[in-house]
């Protein structure tokens, strides 16, 4: 879901900074359980959580998990990468960094559920192990 600047609120910080950890506790959570199942395969499974920038409405800001599949030589076979939310600060349809005068501050937050989520992770994952 897109919010533009004049929707960041309080509230807003709440829902990402809660779904931000609910992200993290389910990624910990589907590691945890599928570790040893791809150790069987000689493939190693890399979960982790990743955070740029400290407030979640300055333009840079973004959070993500990305799960990687690699074999015994350390060679990436696959990774998927979710994003959670992410801020930044377009011109005419385009992302910049510097502020503009006309330019504006966006937000994307992920639209799933954590429950869609799981499911979509866990298909991820098993597609993998067959």
């Amino acid at each position: 879901m897109k919010y533009e600047h004049k929707e960041f609120t309080l509230t807003l910080k709440e829902i990402i900074q809660q779904k931000e950890k609910q992200v993290q506790v389910l990624l910990e959570q589907m590691k945890n359980e599928h570790v040893a199942r791809f150790e069987q395969l000689d493939l190693t499974l890399e979960a982790e959580f990743e955070r740029v920038g400290i407030d979640p409405f300055q333009p840079g800001y973004s959070s993500s998990i990305s799960i990687g599949i690699s074999d015994l030589d350390n060679e990436l076979i696959d990774l998927y990468t979710v994003y959670i939310w992410e801020c930044d600060r377009s011109f005419l349809g385009l992302t910049i960094l510097k502020n503009l005068p006309g330019s504006k501050v966006k937000g994307e937050l992920l639209d799933e559920s954590i429950e869609e989520l799981e499911k979509e992770l866990y298909e991820y994952i098993e597609d993998h192990l067959t």
